[in-house]
């Protein structure tokens, strides 16, 4: 049996002026990532108690620029049922 897993729903915006790797890691293996441009903005859902780790190109490689707690970066509370609003 499929436990549905509640979801909060965040907004990221990448206020740097390098491009970014954002992975959302969360509780019971949930993970995603998204590839943000300079002043992007990346509405999504994860589950309570997950982090932002922010990730860019070095001349070393991957480097790891901020890791955030997802609670930081939500959105008002939603009605069950209800998806996260589309970004503006």
């Amino acid at each position: 049996m499929i436990k549905a897993m509640k979801l909060d729903c965040c907004r990221y915006q990448n206020s740097t002026s390098q491009m970014v790797i954002v992975r959302c890691v969360g509780p019971d293996a949930f993970f995603q990532e998204r590839v943000l441009f300079p002043f992007d903005e990346w509405t999504f859902e994860c589950p309570p108690q997950s982090r932002l780790d922010i990730w860019t190109h070095g001349l070393s490689g991957a480097e790891l620029v901020d890791s955030i707690e997802t609670s930081s970066v939500c959105l008002e509370p939603r009605p069950e049922n209800q998806s996260c609003p589309a970004p503006n």
